[in-house]
């Protein structure tokens, strides 16, 4: 007989988002305690309890104009051709109360005085020119409903009606932030130390929705001390929400702490980023382990904590849905469901996503993102090209005034966009070097490809648009002439590129195919160049890696070399440009005011002021035709 061996025990298959909501909003009844304030004091508050008026309001029938009050019977006989002769009437001021047995008023302007009394024309209808009894609002009937988030409006309602205090939902949510390696706000970090802004993050949406906050300092990674923290906060608070420590690390107690003092419900939920999330109970309260990095933490409040607020009655913000299609692949690991953010912008009919690279901890992703996406467990990856469904972050308004610039960087179109702003135009960068952006432009998922191609005849741009495109009519934009050199903290030149650690500027790149061109030149070989290979997407990056001593010089642009106040020894001059198709230039009003703002006075002196700029070409246009 043939002994079977024992299998291992399979781990629990991970929980999904959805899993996990129903799963956390069965466990809790979500009764928020309450408390009474002044109605002044309530913007942004939560109900408790239907508020009804105590007053009616108008509490009498009053004049709505300057007048006299009448009885509406006693006009009835007037006509076009038969006056009326009024003597029984009361003058009235706006605001007056309208005696008792009188039902109408008529205007000053609409009277013809004559012998003490007045004439008039037309038989008044009753309640002409009255505001009745009750009229805003009738006593005991209801202002708000449970559950009804306080807007300015309400408030000069309730004080109208009456109401000095009301009775809303005190929901407290206490934020503990962990770990040795985050410093408060206000604090130098070390290399190795990151700011602890996460919560500040947290805080600042959900005191916007009328939640009180109890931001707790920095507790160190010590169990005894996280533990310590969380059973003073679970006393009174509704909800515990805690900043690292989720994971699996020698370091990370909140599963430890959670299970010492309740009951982990779930640990680990397939979304990306932020799959360490932990879900607990403690004393009949919910509490949250979020992941430290800024951008799990984001998508853990925006996928889990702010439905956990509005089971609790919160008016959570929305986020509108708009279909999308993509200007970039995003590859997704199968059986999670992962959440990317995006720039999102209108091109002609059609609304294009670049997606962010993923990353759980680049906070600028955050900062540039108009959108998110949320890719299926079941999907692999989505191509460019794509139709998908993007969810908006900020207002559709300032997402139709997005203008999506796909190419190569320089820290000018960041002045750039600074003054766009001034027009209500964000301008939404991709640092994907010349050539990318070209692509873009070509299959129609970007307004503005910004380029410095230098040909072998020595022509800038136009001979890469002619490979490039096909029967299309294009324009291009000059920003500048832009001086390239060699930056380095040892004043060297191109030719210590063979014997210095170098560092490269991406393939595609116009700063690198001048680099290669200049190589060709010289008869240099890219294997006899250290750090030829090593890539970085931007002019600032080159600098910060020679600051950083990750590399001895690399080649930029003078203007970032004087950001970091480096030295720079100039190579060469070219021609810097954005491009656009024709259709664009004549039709999309946002493309004609950012040309305008290039041509301005106020631009080219921000270019001199950067330095490394010739401004004589600022401005001038080229048109390109292409069979």
């Amino acid at each position: 007989m043939v002994k079977k061996e024992k299998s291992s025990p399979q781990a629990p298959p991970i929980t999904s988002l959805s899993g996990a909501l129903r799963i956390f909003q069965k466990r809790f009844s979500f009764s928020p305690r309450m408390s009474r304030i002044p109605v002044q004091d309530s913007l942004g508050r939560t109900t408790a309890e239907a508020i009804f008026s105590p007053l009616s309001v108008p509490a009498a029938h009053l004049s709505e104009v300057d007048g006299i009050a009448v009885r509406s019977k006693d006009t009835l006989d007037s006509s076009g051709k038969k006056q009326v002769f009024l003597t029984d009437v009361i003058p009235v001021n706006t605001g007056n109360v309208v005696p008792y047995g009188y039902d109408a008023v008529i205007m000053l302007e609409d009277l013809k005085e004559k012998n003490g009394g007045y004439c008039i024309e037309k038989p008044i209808p009753p309640w002409h020119h009255i505001r009745p009894i009750g009229e805003d609002i009738v006593q005991n009937e209801m202002i708000l409903p449970r559950k009804s988030k306080i807007r300015a409006s309400d408030i000069g309602a309730l004080l109208s009606f009456g109401i000095t205090e009301i009775l809303v939902c005190d929901l407290k949510v206490a934020l503990i932030p962990t770990g040795d390696m985050i410093v408060p706000a206000g604090t130098h970090p070390e290399p190795d130390q990151m700011i602890a802004s996460n919560l500040h993050v947290v805080a600042a949406l959900l005191g916007s929705i009328g939640v009180t906050v109890t931001h707790y300092p920095i507790v160190l990674d010590d169990k005894k001390k996280i533990t310590k923290v969380v059973t003073q906060a679970i006393a009174d608070h509704d909800i515990i929400l805690i900043s690292g420590g989720s994971s699996k690390g020698t370091k990370d107690y909140t599963a430890s702490v959670i299970e010492e003092l309740g009951t982990i419900i779930v640990n680990g939920i397939a979304i990306i980023p932020a799959k360490t999330t932990i879900l607990g109970d403690i004393e009949g309260k919910p509490i949250i382990g979020m992941p430290g990095y800024p951008i799990a933490n984001y998508t853990i409040l925006r996928e889990i904590v702010l439905p956990l607020l509005s089971w609790f009655g919160c008016e959570i913000p929305e986020y509108p849905a708009i279909p999308v299609i993509l200007g970039r692949d995003v590859h997704s690991s199968t059986g999670f469901e992962e959440f990317v953010l995006a720039s999102v912008g209108k091109i002609k009919d059609h609304w294009i996503a670049v997606p962010f690279p993923r990353g759980a901890g680049v906070q600028m992703y955050m900062v540039r993102a108009q959108a998110y996406l949320k890719i299926p467990s079941s999907k692999g990856e989505l191509k460019s090209g794509d139709k998908t469904t993007a969810y908006l972050t900020v207002p559709h308004k300032t997402a139709d005034q997005v203008v999506l610039v796909t190419g190569s960087h320089d820290p000018a179109i960041d002045y750039l966009a600074d003054l766009a702003k001034d027009a209500g135009i964000t301008i939404a960068s991709s640092h994907v070097g010349s050539t990318g952006g070209l692509l873009a432009l070509q299959q129609g998922f970007c307004h503005l490809a910004p380029m410095h191609l230098l040909s072998d005849d020595g022509e800038y741009n136009i001979p890469y648009l002619k490979k490039h495109f096909h029967n299309e009519e294009l324009v291009l934009v000059c920003i500048g002439e832009r001086i390239q050199g060699i930056v380095s903290k040892e004043i060297l030149g191109f030719e210590s590129i063979t014997t210095h650690r170098f560092i490269n500027r991406q393939e595609g790149s116009g700063t690198r195919m001048l680099f290669d061109h200049l190589l060709k030149q010289k008869n240099i070989r890219p294997e006899l160049i250290d750090g030829y290979d090593e890539e970085v997407p931007t002019h600032l990056g080159v600098c910060l890696a020679v600051m950083n001593g990750d590399a001895d010089l690399g080649m930029t642009i003078y203007s970032a070399a004087r950001a970091f106040s480096l030295p720079f020894v100039p190579v060469d001059v070219e021609r810097y440009e954005l491009v656009t198709t024709k259709e664009m230039f004549e039709k999309d009003h946002r493309i004609k005011i950012i040309i305008e703002l290039i041509k301005s006075q106020k631009f080219k002196e921000i270019l001199i002021h950067l330095g490394g700029y010739e401004i004589d070409q600022t401005g001038n246009i080229r048109y390109c035709t292409i069979r």
